[in-house]
């Protein structure tokens, strides 16, 4: 099928008011990401769900950071520099340990300061736990925003993170002790941790995250062996297609890198009864094309950019709730 007659039966398809807006660790690319600062920006702009990373500390305290790893490129430690590798691993530290890192300004000799010159600097911000989001949150008033939360271990790095059985299970208490819950899906390119949610909270939608392609391809197409990320599947007995094998672990969305999606694969996705939402789509033309193509949901660093396209499509906005960090 060729691509114009895919997308154009795609857009037909997809109801107008359905594309759930996600700001992506925040807004990473107008605040420091993964922090309340940021939650409070997406919310002030108006968003569907609140997308964000979390780990869990030496004292089992579900917190909010991208990275197994303090990130050296966004954190200065007590003394007010830059941490240099390896840097501290955050099971190995208490909530107290955790809180005395500042994250509230990217050094700007690296490439990530350049790739976000529009994050303003708010120096002396902490990490945020995911109760201190959900108080945020409640002070926003905002009963509707959803919550896409991803857990962050690897199979490649066990001592990094809790084993995929505690990690789900920390998380799942955490969220239903703060309300959460209800209003929660669990992502995770980690599939193991998926396959435990499905289990032990089958009220919570599970998102299997994808890349097929780079160092960080956890799908692995046309390797040798399965992929030790896809919780004991092969893609290859799915005849190599990635939503297949996402509705095979159970999951009821497919998370993929935006490049990788082809209106083919959107096709089947939909076919199996999939939600589709692509990461992380930052350039106004690249989201009017994963609009066109059917996507159900981008997550972006720039929910102001989405916003305007959205307007232009006339798609349904979101409300904005206000809030103080």
């Amino acid at each position: 099928m060729r691509f114009a007659v895919v997308v154009a039966a795609l857009s037909l398809s997809a109801p107008a008011a359905a594309l759930d807006l996600q700001g992506h660790r925040g807004t990473r690319g107008l605040a420091p990401e993964n922090t309340l600062p940021a939650f409070a920006t997406a919310l002030g702009i108006g968003v569907t769900t609140l997308e964000f990373d979390t780990a869990v500390t030496k004292d089992g305290v579900v917190v909010i950071a991208h990275d197994r790893r303090l990130n050296a490129d966004i954190t200065k430690g007590p003394d007010g520099r830059y941490l240099t590798a390896p840097t501290p691993v955050i099971r190995t530290l208490t909530l107290a340990e955790f809180k005395r890192y500042d994250v509230g300004v990217i050094d700007p000799e690296t490439r990530y300061a350049k790739g976000f010159p529009e994050q303003r600097a708010i120096p002396g911000t902490p990490m945020p736990t995911l109760a201190e989001l959900g108080a945020l949150v409640r002070r926003s008033a905002n009963a509707t925003v959803r919550f896409n939360v991803e857990t962050k271990l690897s199979p490649l790095a066990p001592d990094e993170a809790l084993d995929p059985e505690t990690f789900a299970t920390t998380l799942v208490i955490a969220l239903r002790a703060e309300g959460m819950a209800e209003r929660a899906t669990i992502q995770s390119f980690d599939w193991r941790t998926l396959k435990v949610v499905q289990r032990i909270a089958p009220e919570m939608p599970t998102s299997c995250l994808t890349i097929a392609r780079g160092n960080g391809d956890n799908v692995q197409i046309g390797k040798p062996r399965a992929s030790p990320w896809l919780a004991g599947l092969d893609v290859d007995d799915y005849g190599g297609s990635t939503p297949r094998t996402v509705k095979a672990a159970g999951c009821t969305v497919w998370s993929p890198f935006f490049r990788d999606v082809t209106p083919e694969a959107m096709a089947e996705a939909k076919a199996n009864g999939l939600t589709v939402a692509v990461w992380t789509v930052n350039e106004p033309a690249e989201m009017r094309q994963m609009i066109d193509m059917g996507a159900d949901a981008i997550i972006t660093d720039y929910p102001d950019r989405l916003r305007a396209v959205m307007t232009e499509k006339g798609l349904t906005l979101p409300p904005a709730t206000p809030v103080a960090p």
